[in-house]
């Protein structure tokens, strides 16, 4: 095949530096704003964004020319040093160390974006650390809790 065609989404959850409740609401959408800038400059799209005052949830659609783990980095870094310029309450902003990457099927986008959006909503019963490790064992990756928590 003479041309590389590639679409490939993937779900991409991280959260502050120990889980700090520190993202407040009304910088959200600045925040996701702000990372979606980050996937353009990377010829990737952000499809979705959402999370809470802890975590957060992107559905992003990756280019061809960037893996997983300098995607994610640039996100992380880019947007840690923009929120900290934002207000002294982010001065010590951080993100944690790790992160979790899970690949969607063409036909899992929409439940996938309405899952992100009602983030607030299925944290009300849920806990972050819950939810990931139900992302762990559906995707199957072996873990040991020790590593999975900074």
């Amino acid at each position: 095949m003479a041309q590389t065609l590639v679409r490939l989404y993937v779900h991409i959850i991280f959260s502050t530096k120990y889980r700090q409740n520190i993202i407040q609401p009304d910088i959200e959408s600045e925040l996701f704003a702000y990372m979606g800038g980050i996937a353009n400059n990377n010829e990737s799209k952000l499809l979705a964004a959402g999370g809470t005052e802890n975590h957060v949830h992107l559905l992003a659609s990756m280019s061809k020319k960037i893996c997983l783990s300098e995607f994610v980095g640039d996100i992380k870094r880019d947007s840690s040093v923009w929120i900290k310029t934002q207000d002294s309450w982010y001065k010590k902003f951080h993100w944690q160390d790790g992160y979790g990457a899970f690949s969607v099927g063409y036909t899992q986008l929409n439940a996938v974006k309405k899952y992100i959006s009602r983030q607030k909503e299925h944290h009300a019963r849920v806990s972050f650390e819950d939810e990931f490790r139900y992302f762990l064992k559906k995707y199957g990756v072996d873990y040991d809790e020790r590593y999975v928590w900074d």
